[in-house]
Order: C-alpha cells, then sequence, then structure tokens
C-alpha cells in the first residue's frame, strides 16, 4: 500500500502502522436485522425498528450457517484417460442458526408458528459484523428467509447455563454486501491520527 509522505507525516509513525495495520475482526460483536418484505408497509415498518429488532428479539448469542458451496459437474473427455474436467455447477446454501437466550418475548417461535398456522410471512435478514469499535466490519443479506426449525431450551436441573432457544431459518441465498469495512478502516485511522497528536 503506497501513501503519500505528507499523510505518513501528518499521523507520525505510530498511526502510520495503524493504517497498514489490518487485524483480523473478533467474530463475538454482532447484530441480526429480520425484515418482513410480504408488502411495502410492512417493509418499511421493518426497516422503521431493524434498529431495534436486535434489542427488542433480546440480541442473538450464536450465528451459523453463512455457507455457500458450489457443485462441480465432471466430463469424461475422450482420448484424456489420465483425467477429466471440471465445471462449475449448481450453488447451495446452508440453513442459518440463531441462537440467544430464552427471555420473555415470543417472536421466534411466533414466526415459526405463522406458518404452521398458514399466517407466516417470509422475511429477508442482514448480518453484521461489527469490530470493537461497534463500528460494521462486514455483512450479509439473506433474501426470503423461511424458519424450517425452532428448538426450545434443552431442562436439566443438575446444572444451571443459560436457557437457549434456537431458530434455523431456510433461505434463497445469502450475499456478502461490498465495502462495509471502509468505514471501519476510514474510523481507525482517523482515531489513530487523533490519539497520535
Amino acid at each position: 500500500m503506497a501513501l503519500a509522505p505528507g499523510i505518513l507525516n501528518a499521523v507520525g509513525l505510530s498511526g502510520a502502522a495503524a493504517l497498514l495495520r489490518s487485524d483480523p475482526v473478533l467474530n463475538h460483536n454482532f447484530l441480526v436485522s429480520l425484515v418482513d418484505t410480504s408488502s411495502a408497509l410492512n417493509t418499511a415498518l421493518s426497516i422503521g425498528m431493524s434498529a431495534l429488532s436486535d434489542i427488542a428479539l433480546g440480541g442473538f448469542s450464536e450465528c451459523s450457517g453463512l455457507e455457500m458451496t458450489m457443485k462441480t459437474e465432471d466430463y469424461k473427455e475422450g482420448g484424456d484417460n489420465g483425467g477429466l474436467r471440471r465445471f462449475a455447477g449448481r450453488v447451495e446454501w446452508t440453513n442459518i442458526t440463531l441462537k440467544k437466550g430464552l427471555g420473555s418475548g415470543t417472536a421466534l417461535w411466533d414466526w415459526h408458528y405463522g406458518f404452521a398456522i398458514g399466517k407466516g410471512s417470509r422475511r429477508d435478514g442482514l448480518i453484521v459484523l461489527l469490530d470493537a469499535r461497534h463500528v460494521p466490519s462486514a455483512a450479509w443479506m439473506f433474501t426470503r428467509g423461511l424458519p424450517v426449525k425452532y428448538s426450545g431450551p434443552a431442562m436439566n436441573a443438575t446444572q444451571n447455563s443459560v436457557a437457549i432457544e434456537a431458530l434455523e431459518i431456510a433461505h434463497e441465498g445469502v450475499f456478502q454486501l461490498p465495502f462495509v469495512g471502509l468505514a471501519g478502516g476510514a474510523v481507525s485511522a482517523g482515531v489513530s491520527a487523533a490519539i497520535s497528536f
């Protein structure tokens, strides 16, 4: 990364090192928002509440399933007995699993049970990974989420662990949003420059 000498002089040696350093982001600081996209009114209401939804649902303690696998199509070419050609095939996504401590609300159960009684609606979702300063570092969006499995807490009288509920969501694709981490880098550079003066 080539930086102008004026910038390096302005931020000082420690600030220049901070500009060039890119530590991995820790995985414990994230937000999950579910947006009802069944109608324009529901979408507007969901977007308005999406900033509060993670807090209102109690916050998730675990999010897994951000995976994409591409199948390959193998072709045995005539005359080439020593190998085969491989071509890209269909892409498959795994289900996303959200886990959280059981609280007084029933939002996850209600969403899943809505489909059981024929009144459910699919939701899009946004998963945002935050850095140590709570600035978005990466973000993924899934489309047309469908709650396929709800798991209530496992109860055991011999333990004193937190009661955890889980929701597994099938969807029609996960997409990583580009340029989300750039804001974190700009904030980091500004904070480092301010500290070094």
